[in-house]
Protein backbone atom coordinates (compact mmCIF):
# COMPACT_ATOMS: atom_id res chain seq x y z
CA UNK A 1 0.00 0.00 0.00
CA UNK A 2 2.46 1.95 0.84
CA UNK A 3 4.35 1.87 -2.71
CA UNK A 4 1.27 2.93 -4.50
CA UNK A 5 1.00 5.85 -2.24
CA UNK A 6 4.50 6.73 -3.38
CA UNK A 7 4.18 6.01 -7.00
CA UNK A 8 0.79 8.12 -6.68
CA UNK A 9 2.63 10.88 -5.46
CA UNK A 10 5.55 10.55 -7.49
CA UNK A 11 2.79 10.91 -10.66
CA UNK A 12 1.67 13.61 -8.96
CA UNK A 13 5.20 15.60 -8.24
CA UNK A 14 5.93 14.89 -12.19
CA UNK A 15 3.07 16.20 -13.18
CA UNK A 16 3.19 19.24 -10.81
CA UNK A 17 6.59 19.89 -12.20
CA UNK A 18 5.88 19.81 -15.65
CA UNK A 19 3.20 22.42 -15.24
CA UNK A 20 5.69 24.69 -13.11
CA UNK A 21 8.37 23.81 -15.96
CA UNK A 22 6.05 24.07 -18.92
CA UNK A 23 3.26 27.04 -18.02
CA UNK A 24 5.44 29.66 -15.55
CA UNK A 25 7.81 31.61 -16.19
CA UNK A 26 11.32 31.52 -14.68
CA UNK A 27 12.29 35.38 -14.59
CA UNK A 28 9.49 38.16 -15.56
CA UNK A 29 10.74 40.41 -18.02
CA UNK A 30 12.19 43.20 -15.87
CA UNK A 31 14.65 40.30 -14.26
CA UNK A 32 12.93 39.60 -11.13
CA UNK A 33 12.24 35.97 -10.15
CA UNK A 34 9.42 34.92 -11.95
CA UNK A 35 6.20 33.07 -10.67
CA UNK A 36 7.85 30.03 -11.84
CA UNK A 37 10.73 30.43 -9.53
CA UNK A 38 9.57 28.64 -6.24
CA UNK A 39 7.05 25.93 -7.62
CA UNK A 40 10.35 24.87 -9.85
CA UNK A 41 12.22 24.40 -7.07
CA UNK A 42 9.68 22.60 -4.89
CA UNK A 43 8.53 20.42 -7.62
CA UNK A 44 12.37 19.27 -8.05
CA UNK A 45 12.41 18.72 -4.31
CA UNK A 46 9.28 16.82 -3.93
CA UNK A 47 10.59 14.46 -7.25
CA UNK A 48 13.88 13.76 -5.42
CA UNK A 49 12.06 13.29 -2.09
CA UNK A 50 9.47 10.51 -3.28
CA UNK A 51 12.07 8.32 -4.95
CA UNK A 52 13.53 8.53 -2.34
CA UNK A 53 10.83 7.48 -0.16
CA UNK A 54 10.06 4.62 -2.92
CA UNK A 55 13.47 3.23 -2.90
CA UNK A 56 14.01 3.41 0.80
CA UNK A 57 10.54 1.91 1.25
CA UNK A 58 11.47 -0.81 -1.31
CA UNK A 59 14.60 -1.73 0.49
CA UNK A 60 12.64 -1.96 3.81
CA UNK A 61 11.62 -5.67 5.22
CA UNK A 62 9.83 -5.09 8.04
CA UNK A 63 6.45 -6.47 7.45
CA UNK A 64 3.83 -3.56 7.87
CA UNK A 65 2.52 -3.00 11.56
CA UNK A 66 -1.37 -3.88 10.16
CA UNK A 67 -4.05 -2.85 8.15
CA UNK A 68 -6.57 -1.25 11.32
CA UNK A 69 -3.80 0.92 11.83
CA UNK A 70 -2.66 2.18 8.79
CA UNK A 71 -6.90 3.49 8.36
CA UNK A 72 -6.56 4.55 11.68
CA UNK A 73 -3.68 6.48 11.21
CA UNK A 74 -5.76 7.60 7.17
CA UNK A 75 -8.47 8.58 9.39
CA UNK A 76 -6.44 10.45 12.10
CA UNK A 77 -4.67 12.44 9.29
CA UNK A 78 -7.69 13.38 7.83
CA UNK A 79 -9.23 14.93 10.70
CA UNK A 80 -5.92 16.67 11.38
CA UNK A 81 -6.11 18.09 7.97
CA UNK A 82 -9.88 19.18 8.12
CA UNK A 83 -8.78 20.79 11.44
CA UNK A 84 -6.09 22.69 9.88
CA UNK A 85 -8.63 23.91 7.37
CA UNK A 86 -10.82 25.59 10.06
CA UNK A 87 -7.70 26.57 12.28
CA UNK A 88 -5.89 28.16 9.28
CA UNK A 89 -9.58 30.46 8.53
CA UNK A 90 -10.17 31.53 12.09
CA UNK A 91 -5.96 31.77 12.68
CA UNK A 92 -4.55 32.50 9.70
CA UNK A 93 -1.34 30.74 8.08
CA UNK A 94 1.44 31.04 10.82
CA UNK A 95 -0.37 30.73 14.07
CA UNK A 96 -2.83 27.23 12.55
CA UNK A 97 0.66 26.00 11.31
CA UNK A 98 2.18 25.38 14.54
CA UNK A 99 -0.91 24.34 16.06
CA UNK A 100 -1.63 21.65 13.78
CA UNK A 101 2.35 21.26 13.66
CA UNK A 102 1.91 20.49 17.50
CA UNK A 103 -1.01 18.56 17.15
CA UNK A 104 0.53 16.19 14.57
CA UNK A 105 3.69 15.46 15.90
CA UNK A 106 2.48 14.87 19.33
CA UNK A 107 0.12 12.08 17.77
CA UNK A 108 2.30 10.92 15.07
CA UNK A 109 5.85 11.12 16.67
CA UNK A 110 5.50 10.16 20.51
CA UNK A 111 8.42 9.91 22.89
CA UNK A 112 9.87 13.10 21.22
CA UNK A 113 8.63 16.06 22.99
CA UNK A 114 11.54 18.16 22.19
CA UNK A 115 11.70 17.57 18.58
CA UNK A 116 8.38 17.80 18.07
CA UNK A 117 7.95 21.31 19.85
CA UNK A 118 11.37 22.77 17.76
CA UNK A 119 9.90 21.48 14.73
CA UNK A 120 6.24 23.02 15.02
CA UNK A 121 7.99 26.35 15.51
CA UNK A 122 10.89 26.60 13.98
CA UNK A 123 8.94 25.46 10.24
CA UNK A 124 6.02 27.66 10.62
CA UNK A 125 8.73 30.39 11.28
CA UNK A 126 10.95 29.98 8.72
CA UNK A 127 7.96 29.79 6.14
CA UNK A 128 6.56 33.37 7.42
CA UNK A 129 9.86 34.98 7.03
CA UNK A 130 10.36 33.26 3.50
CA UNK A 131 7.12 34.28 2.12
CA UNK A 132 5.72 37.06 4.17
CA UNK A 133 9.59 38.75 4.69
CA UNK A 134 11.45 37.78 1.78
CA UNK A 135 9.03 37.24 -0.95
CA UNK A 136 6.86 39.21 -0.34
CA UNK A 137 3.85 37.24 -0.48
CA UNK A 138 1.35 37.47 2.40
CA UNK A 139 0.29 34.52 4.68
CA UNK A 140 -3.73 33.48 4.88
CA UNK A 141 -5.59 36.14 6.54
CA UNK A 142 -6.83 35.32 9.99
CA UNK A 143 -10.81 36.07 10.87
CA UNK A 144 -9.53 36.25 14.29
CA UNK A 145 -6.13 38.58 14.64
CA UNK A 146 -3.82 37.70 17.30
CA UNK A 147 -1.04 40.16 18.36
CA UNK A 148 1.76 38.58 16.49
Amino acid sequence: MRIAFFVALLAASIFYSYIAFADLNFMTRSGRLGPGFFPRILGATAIVMTIWALLDEMRNEDAPHGAAQQWRDVALLMALALGYAVLLRLFGGLVATVIFLAVALSLLNRGKPLKNALISVLVPAFVYLLFDRILNANMPPALIDLPI
